[in-house]
Protein backbone atom coordinates (compact mmCIF):
# COMPACT_ATOMS: atom_id res chain seq x y z
CA UNK A 1 0.00 0.00 0.00
CA UNK A 2 1.26 3.47 -0.90
CA UNK A 3 2.17 5.89 1.90
CA UNK A 4 -0.49 8.40 0.86
CA UNK A 5 0.81 11.30 2.97
CA UNK A 6 3.84 11.52 0.65
CA UNK A 7 1.48 12.47 -2.19
CA UNK A 8 -1.06 14.74 -0.50
CA UNK A 9 -0.94 18.48 0.23
CA UNK A 10 -3.66 20.80 1.44
CA UNK A 11 -5.10 23.87 -0.24
CA UNK A 12 -2.95 26.88 0.53
CA UNK A 13 0.28 24.92 0.24
CA UNK A 14 2.94 26.95 -1.56
CA UNK A 15 4.40 25.79 -4.85
CA UNK A 16 7.80 25.67 -3.14
CA UNK A 17 6.51 23.20 -0.53
CA UNK A 18 4.73 21.23 -3.25
CA UNK A 19 8.02 20.89 -5.14
CA UNK A 20 9.65 19.60 -1.97
CA UNK A 21 6.89 17.01 -1.58
CA UNK A 22 7.33 15.84 -5.18
CA UNK A 23 11.04 15.54 -4.55
CA UNK A 24 10.36 13.38 -1.50
CA UNK A 25 7.96 10.97 -3.21
CA UNK A 26 10.04 10.77 -6.43
CA UNK A 27 6.93 10.09 -8.56
CA UNK A 28 6.47 13.49 -10.18
CA UNK A 29 2.95 14.10 -8.85
CA UNK A 30 1.00 15.30 -5.81
CA UNK A 31 -2.72 15.61 -5.06
CA UNK A 32 -4.34 18.67 -3.48
CA UNK A 33 -6.94 17.60 -0.94
CA UNK A 34 -9.25 18.85 1.77
CA UNK A 35 -8.57 16.26 4.39
CA UNK A 36 -8.25 13.22 2.14
CA UNK A 37 -10.92 14.44 -0.30
CA UNK A 38 -9.41 14.91 -3.75
CA UNK A 39 -9.58 18.45 -5.20
CA UNK A 40 -6.91 18.59 -7.90
CA UNK A 41 -3.72 17.02 -9.25
CA UNK A 42 -0.35 18.76 -9.79
CA UNK A 43 2.57 17.27 -11.72
CA UNK A 44 6.20 18.35 -11.96
CA UNK A 45 5.37 19.41 -15.53
CA UNK A 46 2.65 21.76 -14.25
CA UNK A 47 5.17 23.36 -11.90
CA UNK A 48 7.81 23.65 -14.61
CA UNK A 49 5.41 25.40 -16.98
CA UNK A 50 4.31 27.74 -14.18
CA UNK A 51 7.89 28.76 -13.38
CA UNK A 52 8.88 29.16 -17.02
CA UNK A 53 5.86 31.42 -17.44
CA UNK A 54 7.17 33.74 -14.72
CA UNK A 55 5.14 32.35 -11.82
CA UNK A 56 6.45 32.46 -8.26
CA UNK A 57 7.30 29.83 -5.67
CA UNK A 58 5.03 31.18 -2.94
CA UNK A 59 1.75 31.01 -4.84
CA UNK A 60 -0.95 28.49 -3.86
CA UNK A 61 -0.20 25.21 -5.60
CA UNK A 62 -3.94 24.61 -6.06
CA UNK A 63 -3.97 27.47 -8.58
CA UNK A 64 -1.89 25.52 -11.14
CA UNK A 65 -3.42 22.07 -10.74
CA UNK A 66 -5.85 20.04 -12.82
CA UNK A 67 -9.21 20.48 -11.10
CA UNK A 68 -10.69 17.51 -12.97
CA UNK A 69 -8.11 14.76 -12.32
CA UNK A 70 -8.54 11.20 -13.53
CA UNK A 71 -9.43 8.81 -10.70
CA UNK A 72 -10.82 5.34 -10.05
CA UNK A 73 -13.13 4.00 -7.39
CA UNK A 74 -12.31 1.03 -5.21
CA UNK A 75 -14.58 -1.16 -7.36
CA UNK A 76 -12.95 -0.47 -10.75
CA UNK A 77 -9.21 -0.61 -10.03
CA UNK A 78 -8.74 -3.28 -12.72
CA UNK A 79 -9.20 -0.49 -15.30
CA UNK A 80 -6.03 1.27 -14.11
CA UNK A 81 -3.59 0.19 -16.83
CA UNK A 82 -6.04 0.78 -19.68
CA UNK A 83 -6.93 4.21 -18.32
CA UNK A 84 -3.28 5.19 -17.87
CA UNK A 85 -2.56 4.30 -21.49
CA UNK A 86 -5.65 6.12 -22.79
CA UNK A 87 -4.95 9.29 -20.80
CA UNK A 88 -1.15 9.20 -21.05
CA UNK A 89 -0.70 9.42 -17.27
CA UNK A 90 1.44 7.49 -14.81
CA UNK A 91 -0.54 7.78 -11.56
CA UNK A 92 -4.23 7.38 -10.64
CA UNK A 93 -5.73 7.92 -7.18
CA UNK A 94 -8.33 5.46 -5.91
CA UNK A 95 -11.29 7.10 -4.14
CA UNK A 96 -13.89 5.81 -1.72
CA UNK A 97 -17.61 6.72 -1.90
CA UNK A 98 -16.89 10.07 -0.22
CA UNK A 99 -14.21 11.07 -2.73
CA UNK A 100 -11.34 10.42 -0.33
CA UNK A 101 -8.03 8.93 -1.52
CA UNK A 102 -7.56 5.38 -0.26
CA UNK A 103 -4.71 4.34 -2.55
CA UNK A 104 -2.63 5.55 -5.51
CA UNK A 105 -1.77 3.30 -8.46
CA UNK A 106 1.40 3.89 -10.51
CA UNK A 107 2.28 2.76 -14.02
CA UNK A 108 5.78 1.57 -13.17
CA UNK A 109 4.52 -0.50 -10.27
CA UNK A 110 2.13 -2.38 -12.59
CA UNK A 111 4.61 -3.20 -15.36
CA UNK A 112 7.04 -6.13 -15.52
CA UNK A 113 9.56 -4.00 -17.43
CA UNK A 114 10.37 -0.34 -17.99
CA UNK A 115 7.99 1.79 -20.00
CA UNK A 116 9.11 2.02 -23.60
CA UNK A 117 10.48 5.45 -24.41
CA UNK A 118 9.65 7.35 -27.60
CA UNK A 119 12.14 7.11 -30.46
CA UNK A 120 13.95 10.41 -31.08
CA UNK A 121 16.93 9.28 -33.12
CA UNK A 122 18.74 12.63 -33.12
CA UNK A 123 22.54 12.87 -32.65
CA UNK A 124 24.29 13.16 -29.33
CA UNK A 125 27.50 15.18 -28.91
CA UNK A 126 29.64 14.63 -25.82
CA UNK A 127 32.24 17.22 -24.87
CA UNK A 128 35.14 15.01 -23.80
CA UNK A 129 38.24 17.14 -24.35
CA UNK A 130 38.84 18.77 -20.96
CA UNK A 131 41.58 17.95 -18.47
CA UNK A 132 39.27 17.33 -15.52
CA UNK A 133 41.30 19.47 -13.13
CA UNK A 134 38.75 19.11 -10.32
CA UNK A 135 39.01 15.32 -10.40
CA UNK A 136 42.75 15.10 -9.83
CA UNK A 137 44.54 12.80 -9.08
CA UNK A 138 42.17 10.47 -10.98
CA UNK A 139 42.57 12.45 -14.18
CA UNK A 140 46.37 12.38 -13.99
CA UNK A 141 45.94 8.74 -15.03
CA UNK A 142 42.53 8.51 -16.70
CA UNK A 143 40.81 11.12 -18.85
CA UNK A 144 37.54 12.28 -17.30
CA UNK A 145 35.31 10.50 -19.89
CA UNK A 146 36.75 7.16 -18.78
CA UNK A 147 36.36 7.63 -15.02
CA UNK A 148 34.51 4.52 -13.83
CA UNK A 149 31.17 4.85 -12.07
CA UNK A 150 30.55 1.27 -11.04
CA UNK A 151 31.35 -1.19 -13.82
CA UNK A 152 31.00 1.38 -16.62
CA UNK A 153 32.58 4.67 -17.49
CA UNK A 154 30.66 7.90 -16.93
CA UNK A 155 30.47 8.33 -20.72
CA UNK A 156 28.82 4.92 -21.13
CA UNK A 157 26.23 5.84 -18.51
CA UNK A 158 25.42 8.97 -20.54
CA UNK A 159 25.17 7.04 -23.81
CA UNK A 160 22.93 4.38 -22.26
CA UNK A 161 20.38 7.01 -21.26
CA UNK A 162 20.23 8.40 -24.79
CA UNK A 163 20.25 4.96 -26.38
CA UNK A 164 16.88 4.24 -24.77
CA UNK A 165 15.49 7.10 -26.91
CA UNK A 166 17.13 5.82 -30.10
CA UNK A 167 19.93 8.44 -29.95
CA UNK A 168 22.77 6.09 -30.88
CA UNK A 169 24.69 8.34 -33.27
CA UNK A 170 27.36 9.73 -30.92
CA UNK A 171 30.08 12.28 -31.64
CA UNK A 172 32.80 12.82 -29.04
CA UNK A 173 35.00 15.92 -29.14
CA UNK A 174 38.32 14.86 -27.64
CA UNK A 175 41.67 16.40 -26.76
CA UNK A 176 43.25 15.48 -23.40
CA UNK A 177 44.44 11.85 -23.54
CA UNK A 178 42.44 11.49 -26.75
CA UNK A 179 44.31 8.37 -27.91
CA UNK A 180 43.41 6.68 -24.64
CA UNK A 181 39.73 7.52 -25.13
CA UNK A 182 39.66 6.40 -28.75
CA UNK A 183 41.48 3.15 -27.97
CA UNK A 184 39.03 2.32 -25.17
CA UNK A 185 35.94 2.66 -27.34
CA UNK A 186 37.50 1.17 -30.46
CA UNK A 187 38.58 -1.92 -28.50
CA UNK A 188 35.49 -2.13 -26.33
CA UNK A 189 32.96 -4.80 -27.14
CA UNK A 190 30.00 -2.41 -26.84
CA UNK A 191 30.13 -1.80 -30.63
CA UNK A 192 28.83 1.76 -30.35
CA UNK A 193 28.52 4.12 -33.29
CA UNK A 194 30.98 6.82 -32.18
CA UNK A 195 32.65 9.48 -34.30
CA UNK A 196 35.67 11.24 -32.79
CA UNK A 197 36.45 14.89 -33.51
CA UNK A 198 39.94 15.90 -32.39
CA UNK A 199 40.80 19.34 -31.09
CA UNK A 200 44.31 20.32 -32.10
CA UNK A 201 44.35 22.89 -29.30
CA UNK A 202 42.05 23.59 -26.38
CA UNK A 203 39.06 25.55 -27.67
CA UNK A 204 36.63 25.41 -24.74
CA UNK A 205 33.06 24.09 -24.84
CA UNK A 206 32.08 26.67 -27.45
CA UNK A 207 35.13 26.52 -29.67
CA UNK A 208 35.04 22.73 -29.70
CA UNK A 209 31.46 22.78 -30.98
CA UNK A 210 32.56 24.89 -33.94
CA UNK A 211 34.35 21.80 -35.27
CA UNK A 212 30.90 20.31 -35.95
CA UNK A 213 29.97 23.02 -38.46
CA UNK A 214 30.18 20.72 -41.49
CA UNK A 215 28.79 17.68 -39.68
CA UNK A 216 25.62 18.70 -37.84
CA UNK A 217 22.75 19.67 -40.15
CA UNK A 218 19.86 19.18 -37.73
CA UNK A 219 18.92 19.42 -34.06
CA UNK A 220 21.27 17.61 -31.67
CA UNK A 221 21.81 17.04 -27.96
CA UNK A 222 25.08 18.18 -26.41
CA UNK A 223 26.20 16.91 -23.01
CA UNK A 224 29.20 17.53 -20.83
CA UNK A 225 30.97 14.27 -20.04
CA UNK A 226 30.61 14.50 -16.26
CA UNK A 227 26.85 14.70 -15.77
CA UNK A 228 23.84 12.39 -15.76
CA UNK A 229 20.32 13.68 -16.35
CA UNK A 230 17.31 11.53 -15.47
CA UNK A 231 14.57 13.36 -17.35
CA UNK A 232 12.18 12.83 -20.24
CA UNK A 233 14.37 13.70 -23.25
CA UNK A 234 11.32 13.59 -25.51
CA UNK A 235 9.66 16.33 -23.44
CA UNK A 236 12.83 18.43 -23.66
CA UNK A 237 12.89 18.06 -27.45
CA UNK A 238 9.17 18.85 -27.70
CA UNK A 239 9.60 22.05 -25.69
CA UNK A 240 12.67 23.04 -27.73
CA UNK A 241 10.87 22.64 -31.05
CA UNK A 242 7.62 24.27 -29.97
CA UNK A 243 9.51 27.27 -28.56
CA UNK A 244 11.62 27.65 -31.72
CA UNK A 245 14.82 28.01 -29.71
CA UNK A 246 18.28 28.21 -31.25
CA UNK A 247 19.49 26.52 -28.06
CA UNK A 248 17.73 25.12 -24.99
CA UNK A 249 19.58 24.82 -21.69
CA UNK A 250 18.47 22.09 -19.31
CA UNK A 251 18.45 23.68 -15.87
CA UNK A 252 18.02 22.21 -12.41
CA UNK A 253 16.29 23.92 -9.52
CA UNK A 254 18.85 24.14 -6.70
CA UNK A 255 17.62 25.07 -3.24
CA UNK A 256 19.86 26.43 -0.51
CA UNK A 257 19.00 27.06 3.12
CA UNK A 258 20.90 29.36 5.47
CA UNK A 259 21.30 27.35 8.70
CA UNK A 260 20.75 30.42 10.91
CA UNK A 261 18.02 32.84 11.71
CA UNK A 262 18.53 36.11 9.85
CA UNK A 263 18.00 39.69 10.99
CA UNK A 264 16.73 42.55 8.82
CA UNK A 265 17.32 46.11 9.97
CA UNK A 266 16.68 49.64 8.81
CA UNK A 267 19.41 52.24 8.27
CA UNK A 268 19.43 53.07 11.98
CA UNK A 269 20.03 49.48 13.03
CA UNK A 270 16.48 48.89 14.26
CA UNK A 271 15.34 45.32 13.72
CA UNK A 272 12.47 45.22 11.25
CA UNK A 273 12.10 41.49 10.75
CA UNK A 274 13.43 38.12 11.86
CA UNK A 275 13.43 35.17 9.50
CA UNK A 276 14.30 31.66 10.64
CA UNK A 277 16.59 29.72 8.27
CA UNK A 278 15.50 31.35 5.01
CA UNK A 279 15.80 29.41 1.77
CA UNK A 280 16.72 30.45 -1.74
CA UNK A 281 16.26 28.77 -5.09
CA UNK A 282 18.31 29.17 -8.27
CA UNK A 283 18.13 27.58 -11.69
CA UNK A 284 21.57 26.18 -12.47
CA UNK A 285 22.99 25.13 -15.83
CA UNK A 286 23.37 21.34 -15.82
CA UNK A 287 25.54 21.08 -18.96
CA UNK A 288 22.92 19.40 -21.17
CA UNK A 289 21.68 21.33 -24.22
CA UNK A 290 19.53 20.98 -27.31
CA UNK A 291 21.16 22.87 -30.18
CA UNK A 292 20.23 23.98 -33.69
CA UNK A 293 22.89 24.16 -36.45
CA UNK A 294 22.41 27.96 -36.61
CA UNK A 295 23.96 28.15 -33.15
CA UNK A 296 27.25 26.87 -34.59
CA UNK A 297 27.34 29.85 -36.93
CA UNK A 298 27.49 32.15 -33.89
CA UNK A 299 30.83 30.62 -32.80
CA UNK A 300 34.02 32.29 -34.10
CA UNK A 301 36.50 30.07 -35.97
CA UNK A 302 39.63 28.80 -34.21
CA UNK A 303 38.91 30.67 -30.98
CA UNK A 304 38.89 29.51 -27.38
CA UNK A 305 35.41 30.34 -26.12
CA UNK A 306 32.99 28.89 -23.61
CA UNK A 307 29.49 27.91 -24.72
CA UNK A 308 28.06 30.28 -22.10
CA UNK A 309 29.76 33.22 -23.84
CA UNK A 310 28.22 32.15 -27.16
CA UNK A 311 24.81 31.91 -25.47
CA UNK A 312 25.21 35.43 -24.09
CA UNK A 313 25.97 36.62 -27.63
CA UNK A 314 22.82 34.89 -28.91
CA UNK A 315 20.75 36.67 -26.27
CA UNK A 316 22.22 40.03 -27.30
CA UNK A 317 21.41 39.25 -30.94
CA UNK A 318 17.81 38.50 -30.04
CA UNK A 319 18.00 34.76 -30.77
CA UNK A 320 15.55 32.57 -28.89
CA UNK A 321 17.33 30.95 -25.95
CA UNK A 322 15.19 28.75 -23.73
CA UNK A 323 15.49 26.68 -20.58
CA UNK A 324 13.85 23.42 -19.56
CA UNK A 325 13.77 23.02 -15.78
CA UNK A 326 14.14 19.71 -14.00
CA UNK A 327 14.18 18.86 -10.32
CA UNK A 328 17.55 18.85 -8.57
CA UNK A 329 17.06 15.14 -7.84
CA UNK A 330 17.18 14.44 -11.60
CA UNK A 331 20.66 15.97 -11.97
CA UNK A 332 23.88 14.16 -11.06
CA UNK A 333 27.29 15.78 -11.43
CA UNK A 334 30.66 14.11 -10.91
CA UNK A 335 32.78 17.18 -11.66
CA UNK A 336 34.34 17.06 -8.18
CA UNK A 337 35.46 14.17 -5.97
CA UNK A 338 32.66 14.51 -3.41
CA UNK A 339 30.08 14.75 -6.19
CA UNK A 340 31.47 11.59 -7.79
CA UNK A 341 30.85 9.72 -4.54
CA UNK A 342 27.31 11.13 -4.35
CA UNK A 343 26.67 9.94 -7.91
CA UNK A 344 27.78 6.42 -6.98
CA UNK A 345 25.43 6.39 -4.00
CA UNK A 346 22.49 7.61 -6.05
CA UNK A 347 23.16 4.93 -8.65
CA UNK A 348 23.38 2.37 -5.79
CA UNK A 349 27.01 1.61 -6.65
CA UNK A 350 29.35 0.58 -3.88
CA UNK A 351 32.46 2.71 -3.53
Amino acid sequence: MVEIELFVVGKGTSIKDGMRKIGENNKGVIFVCEGRKLCSCVTDGDIRRHLLGGGGLLEDIASIGNEHPVYLTVRDQERAEKLMIEKGITAIPVLDHRGRITDILFWRDRQAGPKRKPFLGIPLVIMAGGKGERLKPYTDILPKPLIPVGDRTITEHIMERFKSYGCENVTMIVNYKKDFIKAYFNDHESNRNITFIEEQEYLGTGGGLKLLGNIMHGTFFMSNCDILIDADYAEILKYHKEAGNIITLVGAKKRFEIPYGTIMTDKKGNVTKLQEKPGFAFSINTGLYLIEPDFLERIPDGTFIHITDVIDDCIRRGDKVGSFLIEDECFMDMGQMDELEKMKRRLHIEA
